[in-house]
């Protein structure tokens, strides 16, 4: 008796996908080792008054970020790096009571402030989540968009960080990136010191990770750029 080989072949496909895939790829160093370090054990009044000031793009234009991002309510949103909670609260009104928001950071300072602040405003659809270097640390599937601004250029495990982004969105589920643009002979200094690449590095990582690109909000900002990507 013959028998035919059916299974072999789906096998290797399966093997070969898996090695060919961005999930076999591995980062055991950091791409910016001590960007975080102020991060450790921040004072939180002192980036209040970096974070909170109209001199601050993202702050100035925060309700027209807020409207890009499309939050509808009953959603869940993980704002990652939520740093001083600006679009936390955000967002917090606008998936209302059924809908949740989960504040993700690296840093303890900022969640404890984070949650004083929403007991005092009695903002009640919040959570707070301490991530690591490496990972959000968000349950599997949990979330429908995620928000990620002026933090991309700090995670040090920029693919690891994104996987683990990855497999807690819902599948469709959406990633709003806002980060500095970094050009030559056009950025400040400091965002050329600070910021290790660029727009087109940034979205190659973030792609490399299994998502799509959906779009780019051209003319919202003009120090940083927005763009939306998605799970499949």
């Amino acid at each position: 008796m013959r028998i035919q080989p059916v299974f072999f072949p789906v096998l290797v496909g399966l093997v070969a996908f898996s090695v060919s895939t961005p999930f076999a790829l591995s980062q055991d160093k950091s791409v910016n080792p001590g960007v975080n370090d102020s991060f450790r054990n921040p004072d939180v009044k002192e980036f209040q008054e970096k974070f909170e000031v109209e001199s601050r793009e993202v702050f100035l234009h925060r309700n027209e970020i807020l409207a890009a991002c499309d939050i509808k309510p009953g959603q869940t949103v993980a704002d990652i790096g939520a740093g001083t909670g600006i679009f936390t609260r955000l967002f917090s009104k606008q998936v209302g009571a059924d809908g949740q928001v989960i504040a993700v950071d690296i840093a303890q300072n900022f969640l404890e402030h984070i949650a004083k602040t929403n007991r005092e405003l009695d903002i009640r659809n919040v959570d707070t989540l301490l991530c690591t270097p490496d990972s959000t640390e968000l349950p599997e599937q949990s979330v429908d968009v995620a928000f990620i601004c002026d933090t991309y250029h700090h995670f040090e495990f920029p693919l690891k960080t994104m996987r683990s982004l990855f497999r807690a969105l819902k599948p469709g589920g959406r990633v709003v990136v806002v980060d500095f643009k970094r050009i030559e002979g056009e950025s400040s200094e400091w965002t050329l010191k600070h910021v290790r690449a660029g727009q087109e590095v940034f979205e190659s990582e973030i792609k490399q990770c299994g998502f799509e690109k959906l779009r780019e909000v051209p003319d919202l900002l003009s120090e940083n750029y927005l763009v939306i990507f998605k799970r499949p």
